[in-house]
């Protein structure tokens, strides 16, 4: 399970070999969400996160998204 990034208690990563769409999970120490990604970002679930790291997951996001999707795809033809 690859960590994309760590920044401010958040965790940012994905499972190898994890189907599509393209998304991301998020955790910190309060629970965990996951979010698509692919298209435009969206939240698929939340499980304990705040609603203001919830914002701020996903404006790490937006700045990412491109650098995580490649990683994604890399990562997938492994």
């Amino acid at each position: 399970m690859p960590t994309l990034l760590t920044i401010f208690g958040l965790r940012f990563y994905f499972y190898s070999g994890d189907h599509d769409p393209i998304h991301i999970h998020v955790e910190n120490a309060d629970g965990e969400a996951k979010f698509e990604i692919e298209t435009n970002i969206k939240i698929i679930y939340n499980h304990g996160l705040k609603n203001k790291d919830l914002r701020l997951a996903e404006s790490i996001i937006e700045e990412n998204k491109e650098n995580f999707i490649t990683i994604w795809k890399n990562k997938m033809l492994e």
